[in-house]
């Protein structure tokens, strides 16, 4: 056993050091120098692979794609909400068969909104792609365009009015069409006849066509004549559906007040039992002066009754060849189901209204008062200035005079 402390690897003794080799003396310079640190670790193989770089540059993109689409949706969503650009607000039309793109640049052209591919791709998120309808739209001031979107989503069109009083003309009736200009397209080539368009208001969106409105009328007033023509009282004097028509358009020229057109329709439809002439002045008027109408200031002369025409029912028997205007609903309701009275006159009362009578001597007192009232009427108006310098004086009680005093 070895019992030298000094052997190498005795327990308790340090091992050798190694002999320190010479010292190399350093300059001043050398010794202020810092020394070198510790160099990073190469890398490995992998990471200078082509692939995991493009791996990275493809990863950052995307990232950065996302963010900034996050971001444009974000503004793009406020901007699609937020008020609108227009202050006033306006009409807008959208023509059927438009595009999401065309109305959008259209919406932008008209400073409705104000980003027109901001309003695309928001109806394209709302899957409202095809979904927008025609017609014409009430944009409201300042409306976003999810309002807008909404609005024209909806449907609910701007709609117009077409207005066909009782009484008119087909004439008269046609050229209100024609000058609706809402409307689009040509008139018919052909007049209807006389009689045959129903007195309504239609209501339509910009963009309809006078011959839709004209087709719409004309339906209507068959359907409605055919209706009350089944409804009829069995004992009319009447022959047929087209005389029908006929003497409910005189009905409807002679008065203007509900509660008379039964009774006034009763008078006629006695002279018609009778064989007695109808003697309407409405009838004169339109044989003078056709589908026109009669100007406004254009009074019936004593020389018109007497002036031979087709319609003339103080010359000619029975009805005349066309209806003179066309009838409402409740001039065909009177004819087809008249009062039950023996009348066989009525002259007006000078307040809008008629007297009736059944007896040629009760007629022509309330002829006599009518007259009296229209003398006081021409007398007040001669005190106010007035005169009258025509060389044919006015009919005066004719007007309005189922059977004038010399009637038999």
């Amino acid at each position: 056993m070895n019992t030298n402390p000094a052997d190498n690897g005795e327990f308790g003794q340090r091992p050798a050091t190694p002999t320190p080799g010479p010292i190399v003396p350093k300059t001043a310079s050398e010794a202020l120098r810092p020394e070198a640190g510790t160099p990073p670790p190469k890398r490995s193989r992998a990471s200078r692979s082509q692939f995991v770089v493009f791996m990275n540059f493809v990863i950052s993109s995307v990232m950065l794609m996302v963010l900034a689409a996050g971001v444009a949706l974000y503004f793009g969503k406020q901007e699609f909400n937020e008020p609108g650009p227009s202050a006033n607000g306006d009409t807008f039309l959208v023509k059927p068969n438009t595009g999401v793109q065309e109305i959008a640049d259209q919406l932008e052209r008209r400073g409705l909104i104000s980003d027109a591919r901001i309003f695309r791709l928001g109806v394209r998120a709302f899957g409202n792609d095809s979904a927008l309808k025609a017609g014409e739209y009430e944009i409201k001031p300042q409306a976003s365009m999810h309002d807008i979107m909404e609005l024209l989503k909806s449907g609910k069109s701007v709609m117009y009015s077409l207005t066909i009083p009782e009484g008119l003309t087909v004439e008269q009736a046609l050229q209100r069409i024609a000058e609706q200009d809402a409307l689009t397209g040509d008139m018919p080539s052909t007049t209807p006849p006389e009689g045959s368009l129903a007195t309504d208001t239609l209501r339509f969106t910009r963009g309809a066509t006078r011959q839709q409105m004209v087709d719409k009328l004309l339906a209507d007033q068959k359907k409605l004549v055919d209706e009350v023509w089944q409804r009829r009282a069995p004992d009319l004097p009447i022959a047929n559906v087209e005389d029908f028509v006929t003497l409910a358009s005189i009905v409807e020229k002679e008065t203007g007040k509900g509660d008379e057109r039964s009774r006034v329709a009763a008078v006629f439809l006695n002279r018609l039992a009778k064989g007695m002439r109808l003697q309407s002045d409405p009838t004169i008027i339109y044989g003078l002066f056709g589908g026109k109408g009669k100007p406004i200031d254009r009074p019936i002369y004593q020389s018109d009754i007497q002036k031979p025409t087709p319609y003339n029912t103080y010359l000619i028997n029975g009805l005349p060849p066309t209806p003179i205007a066309n009838p409402g609903r409740a001039a065909l309701e009177a004819v087809a189901n008249p009062s039950k009275t023996s009348d066989l006159y009525f002259v007006a009362d000078g307040s809008g209204g008629h007297v009736f009578a059944s007896t040629l001597d009760e007629h022509n007192e309330n002829v006599a008062r009518y007259r009296a009232l229209l003398k006081k009427q021409a007398q007040d108006a001669a005190k106010a200035g007035a005169t009258n310098t025509g060389a044919d004086t006015p009919a005066g009680a004719i007007v309005d005079d189922a059977g004038p005093t010399a009637a038999q």
